[in-house]
């Protein structure tokens, strides 16, 4: 019986390495991202190395969209065995002074809100065959929020912690594993929309998208008996974030309010 995991955020970073390795696994892997483009390139990728995948583009904020793609992997492999909700954003104001509230709004949709919608849409999948896995990535963010992230991405990825947890002590009995992945700070897409992006020297420190992908793996592929409910993946070594906060700070401020040199 295939064993059929469906991944957010699969066109690169995190959730493109953790669909790598779960398909080298034998996992048939869901490719869900908003770029057909980018997860076509992955389906090929994956399937050259002798993988299964299933490349859908989506906007997993919208519950239709949800509802589609879940129909579709019914359709065209069975029910889903294992989520990974790995798709992320952060606003580009980090500072709650500033932050428009749709900026907001937006953040919470894509960190928090579809983690739920997924969830709901793949439950009956889960429960209904005696066991199954969620794996959320959440981030340090959630348990030392500040600037680099701003205040909606902190919130929002505190938000899914607590749901994560939510899950794990109402279903774990019925055999669902609901863990938290939260990493520190990592060489992804999303560090080129900060206010000061980090140079390529301070990105070579940080976490690689490969080596959450591994922590991903072993959640998912340990015996069912085991939960890793909570994984923090952080570099070893620390840099110093004084002067991206500080910059961050007044990212979005008006002209009159931020201070002159």
């Amino acid at each position: 019986m295939t064993t059929t995991a469906l991944i957010t955020g699969a066109g690169s970073g995190m959730g493109l390495e953790t669909a790598r390795l779960l398909a080298r696994d034998g996992i048939a892997v869901v490719l869900v991202g908003r770029r057909q483009e980018a997860l076509d390139k992955a389906e090929a990728a994956i399937r050259a190395e002798g993988g299964t995948a299933l490349a859908l583009a989506a906007d997993i904020t919208r519950a239709d969209d949800v509802t589609r793609i879940v129909d579709r992997v019914h359709a065209e492999l069975g029910p889903i065995d294992i989520l990974v909700n790995n798709a992320g954003s952060s606003s580009s104001v980090l500072n709650p002074q500033w932050l428009p509230h749709e900026e907001w709004r937006e953040v919470l949709d894509v960190n928090l809100t579809a983690v739920f919608q997924l969830t709901q849409a793949v439950l009956p999948d889960l429960l209904g065959r005696g066991g199954g896995t969620i794996v959320t990535v959440s981030s340090l963010a959630a348990v030392n929020p500040n600037l680099l992230g701003g205040a909606a991405y902190g919130a929002a990825k505190a938000g899914v912690r607590n749901f994560m947890t939510f899950l794990h002590n109402t279903f774990r009995n019925q055999g669902l594993r609901a863990i938290t992945v939260l990493p520190g700070e990592a060489d992804t897409p999303i560090l080129d929309n900060r206010a000061r992006p980090p140079a390529a020297e301070e990105r070579a420190h940080m976490l690689q998208p490969q080596d959450v992908a591994e922590a991903i793996r072993l959640a998912v592929t340990l015996p069912q008996r085991v939960v890793l409910q909570e994984i923090v993946v952080a570099p070893t070594r620390q840099r110093d974030t004084s002067t991206d906060i500080e910059i961050s700070r007044w990212a979005g401020a008006p002209a009159d309010a931020v201070p002159q040199d």
